[in-house]
């Protein structure tokens, strides 16, 4: 007879989690912003063009950014890409149907930073080859 008390109880016992996602919830409510990240901040960073440029000589700039922290409003799901120190942000919000301008505008694109590396390196080998 204690098999069939045990199954109801081993029922009850696994639904117990089923309301767990609420309490998650709970504790998130006055976190709004949540980090997703830091990474790199990538050779094509640095040539964005900003239509808010800081006209301050010392304000840090794109170039001036080694690192782009990445996160989500949990209020509203934007998503923000910002650098570490010009502060310059780059959002989206797919749920409200914002998205930055896409393709983004880019004062060099990666094929030409990678021909001005080329160059650079050919140049390089061949003042060896001439001084050797």
């Amino acid at each position: 007879m204690k098999k069939p008390v045990l199954l109801p109880m081993l029922a009850a016992a696994s639904l117990t989690g089923c309301g767990q996602p609420e309490a998650a919830d709970n504790a998130h409510r006055g976190d709004r912003y949540l980090g997703i990240g830091v990474y790199s901040a990538g050779g094509l960073w640095q040539h964005l063009i900003r239509k808010d440029a800081p006209k301050d000589r010392q304000a840090a700039t794109l170039s001036d950014d080694d690192r782009i922290i990445v996160t989500v409003d949990s209020h509203t799901g934007e998503i923000r890409q910002c650098g570490n120190f010009s502060g310059y942000c780059v959002s989206s919000n797919p749920w409200k149907g914002h998205a930055p301008p896409a393709p983004a505008s880019l004062s060099k694109h990666a094929a030409d930073l990678a021909k001005e590396h080329e160059a650079a390196a050919s140049s390089k080998q061949m003042r060896r080859h001439q001084a050797g």
